[in-house]
């Protein structure tokens, strides 16, 4: 038995997909999993391409099989799973082996492992992947984050069976330790907002211009045919043309609506916090999923409180134009997160690069990208992609849109929080001289934190302190 080139340990719907997808392109690929019954399970799915896959239900036979130096991708949950598997496994390999976890991992775990087995002169890194099933099966788009030493090493394995945008490979090293699990974070995050705006354009659809799902769903295929051409509206479109097969009602309508979530749309809102930034645009999708479990108390509400929602007066291309806006903001606050992550942990991260891996196999996937990929090789003032002259102007066709629908569902009693979220912040951003000097006014007040006086320097109090 000839060795394997690389190891997959965790054989569940992304592990087996991945497994599958290394050993298309002809690579020899050794599988383990906890529960061994799995093994069988995937050799058999396999057929042809089992001749490439190598199972062992012993641990120690699974590492014995890898080429030196070895490489070995978890596909585990990355909290307490992880760590466990690497207690097992760690003992057992050699200076220069890499270990990479492909998980959805919180960033700072990955940096404590990293730092962990360099400590035993081996690699960790931490693979952002985007896709789903499908996208691990035939192509996915990658976020690196280790040495240079472990890139080199993975750089044609994971370009082999990354997804492709025009022939380049969506798979990029962007910088070490966590750096990769960190934009994978943010990517989630922009995932968040953009799902929330879709539904609440869908639901004003729905319930101020009185369209069905069908005739909804007719509307996002026009627009994935057009400027907003992305997978969200895509399968968007799908979805709402789909009806039930138990009952012929469209199948929107027969799931809860409450939404859950996995976490990392809070991770990347946390994280934000913490480095002094603002994600309201997730912020908000990640409060809406989090107001949608709440059924039975929006439930008593209603009837309490009065849920109708009046009609609105705004057309389908309207709408249209304020996604358009939505998309670009939502997409602007996410590179702003990545810019102070850079500054932060002094991670190289190139933000037209990352909008580069995105364009293909992730789930945010968009022609939006190529617009924002080549505004960030254009160097915006102050990295801001919002100054950008290609996207400034674009908002400017498009602002106007997004106003006229947020005037019309807050009169209409519509709730659009992603949507208020956006146009709140363009327009903070839009004014050089904002209400904020109050806010210093007031903590110097009642706390005497002080403020900076405009042509002055040094830290300065109002005439409410007498010894100012």
């Amino acid at each position: 038995m000839s060795s394997a080139q690389i190891g997959v340990f965790g054989l569940g719907t992304m592990g087996s997909a991945l497994a599958l997808n290394l050993a298309e392109t002809g690579m020899t690929v050794a599988v383990t999993n906890r529960e061994a019954p799995w093994i069988d399970t995937l050799l058999d799915r396999a057929g042809a391409l089992s001749d490439n896959l190598q199972g062992h239900a012993r641990l120690a036979d699974f590492v014995a099989a890898l080429e030196r130096p070895r490489l070995i991708l978890f596909m585990i949950p990355s909290g307490g799973p992880l760590d466990a598997a690497l207690d097992q496994i760690v003992p057992m390999l050699a200076p220069g082996d890499t270990v990479i976890d492909g998980g959805n991992a919180d960033f700072h775990d990955t940096r404590r492992r990293a730092q962990a087995l360099r400590s035993r002169d081996l690699h960790f890194v931490g693979l952002g992947i985007s896709g789903g099933e499908e996208g691990a099966r035939h192509g996915p788009s990658m976020m690196v984050g280790g040495s240079a030493e472990s890139w080199e090493r993975l750089r044609p394995i994971l370009q082999a069976v990354a997804a492709r945008y025009r022939g380049d490979p969506c798979v990029d090293h962007l910088g070490p330790d966590g750096a990769g699990h960190f934009v994978k974070t943010v990517h989630n995050g922009i995932e968040y907002s953009e799902m929330q705006v879709i539904a609440e354009v869908y639901g004003l659809m729905r319930n101020g211009l009185g369209l069905s799902p069908p005739d909804i769903g007719a509307v996002f295929g026009d627009w994935n045919a057009g400027r907003l051409h992305a997978y969200l509206v895509g399968i968007t479109a799908d979805i709402l043309k789909t009806r039930d097969p138990q009952t012929g009602h469209p199948m929107v309508d027969v799931i809860k609506d409450a939404a859950g979530q996995k976490g990392t749309g809070r991770w990347t809102v946390i994280e934000a916090l913490r480095m002094g930034q603002s994600a309201s645009m997730i912020e908000a999708a990640v409060a809406a999923r989090s107001w949608s479990a709440e059924k039975e108390t929006r439930q008593i509400a209603e009837h309490a409180l009065g849920g109708a929602r009046q009609a609105l007066g705004i057309s389908v291309a309207t709408l249209e134009e304020a996604v358009r806006a939505a998309r670009i903001l939502g997409y602007a606050q996410g590179f702003r997160i990545l810019s102070a992550a850079a500054a932060a942990y002094d991670w190289p991260l190139d933000s037209a690069r990352i909008a580069e891996i995105w364009r293909a196999g992730c789930i945010i996937r968009s022609a939006l990208l190529d617009d924002i990929a080549e505004a960030f090789r254009g160097s915006p003032p102050e990295g801001e992609l919002i100054l950008a002259p290609a996207i400034a102007k674009e908002l400017a066709l498009c602002i106007p849109a997004l106003r006229e629908v947020l005037a019309a569902a807050v009169g209409g009693g519509h709730a659009v929080p992603a949507l208020s979220a956006g146009l709140a912040w363009y327009d903070t951003m839009r004014q050089g001289q904002g209400p904020a000097g109050l806010v210093q006014a007031q903590r110097d007040y009642f706390g005497r934190h002080g403020f900076v006086r405009l042509g002055q320097e040094g830290t300065h109090h109002g005439p409410w302190w007498h010894d100012s």
